[in-house]
C-alpha cells in the first residue's frame, strides 16, 4: 500500500524476488492509495490539525485501500505499518511472517498518517532501524525481500538462509572464492582439504567468534551447545 508503485516494483522485478514472482512462488502486488482517495484531483494527504510542517496522509484512502485488499484476498491479511515508532524487525520476527498467507505492508509519506486510521486498524508497527527516511517504501521492501526469500522454492536450498547472520542468532562465517591467493592473503587451508567435518567445524567456531566479537549481545539468545560453550572460553582465555 504505498504512493509510488513503480518505486516499489522497479525493485521487486528484479533479481531472486523477481524470478520468484514470475514463477509463482510468491505474489505481490504494489497497490496505489491514490486509486482509493474520493478527491477528484487524487489527493491523499492534508495540512495537520493543530499546525506545523507537512503534510498527513488522511484516514479514508488509506482505510479504503486495506478494505479492498481483504475482500480481494478472501482470507485474513496481517497487516503492517512501516513506521520508525515500530518495534524493530528481526529474523525471528521475519520467519514468523513467513508463514502467514496473507500480508499487507502499509507504506506511510509525509510527515505521517492520520492518527485514527491506526487506531482503527490496529497494524502491527515496524522499524528496520532507529533512523528516519523520507517513506515507507524502503522499509516495506526490506520486509518483503526478507519474507519472500523464507518462503518454499524462493531460494535454491534452504541452506541458503539456514548458514546466514542472524538466522540461528549468530553471524555468519566468512566466505571466499577463487583465486586461494590474493594481495598475499590465502585462503584458509580447511576450506580447500574436502574434509567436510573439520569445514563444517570451523565454519561454525567462525560464526561463534565473529559473533563474540562484534555482536556479543546476540549470543545471548544463540542456542550454543557445550561444545560451543567450551570453544568460546578457550579462546576467550588465549
Amino acid at each position: 500500500m504505498t504512493l509510488f508503485p513503480d518505486m516499489c516494483r522497479a525493485y521487486l522485478d528484479e533479481s531472486i524476488i523477481g524470478r520468484a514472482r514470475r514463477s509463482g512462488k510468491v505474489q505481490i502486488e504494489c497497490v496505489d492509495i491514490r486509486d482509493y482517495t474520493e478527491d477528484k484531483h487524487r489527493r491523499v494527504d492534508d495540512t495537520p490539525y493543530g499546525g506545523g510542517m507537512g503534510m498527513i496522509m488522511q484516514a479514508q484512502p488509506v482505510y479504503d485501500c486495506y478494505m479492498d485488499i481483504c475482500k480481494k484476498a478472501q482470507s485474513p491479511v496481517h497487516l503492517i505499518y512501516l513506521t520508525p515508532q515500530g518495534k524493530t524487525l528481526t529474523q525471528q520476527r521475519v520467519r514468523e511472517l513467513s508463514k502467514m498467507d496473507n500480508i499487507a505492508l502499509l507504506c506511510g509519506h509525509y510527515e505521517g498518517i492520520d492518527e485514527r486510521v491506526i487506531e482503527e486498524l490496529q497494524p502491527e508497527e515496524i522499524s528496520v532501524g532507529d533512523y528516519v527516511l523520507t517513506g515507507g517504501e524502503l522499509p516495506a521492501l526490506i520486509v518483503a525481500d526478507a519474507v519472500s526469500r523464507m518462503l518454499p522454492g524462493v531460494l535454491s536450498d534452504e541452506e541458503c538462509f539456514t548458514e546466514e547472520s542472524h538466522y540461528s542468532s549468530l553471524l555468519e562465517y566468512p566466505q571466499y572464492t577463487r583465486p586461494f591467493e590474493w594481495r598475499g592473503r590465502e585462503v584458509p587451508e580447511v576450506l580447500i582439504t574436502g574434509h567436510h567435518e573439520n569445514v563444517r567445524r570451523w565454519r561454525r567456531q567462525q560464526s561463534l567468534i565473529r559473533t563474540a566479537r562484534r555482536r556479543p549481545d546476540m549470543l545471548e539468545k544463540a542456542q550454543l551447545s557445550q561444545k560451543d560453550i567450551s570453544f568460546l572460553s578457550e579462546w576467550r582465555g588465549k
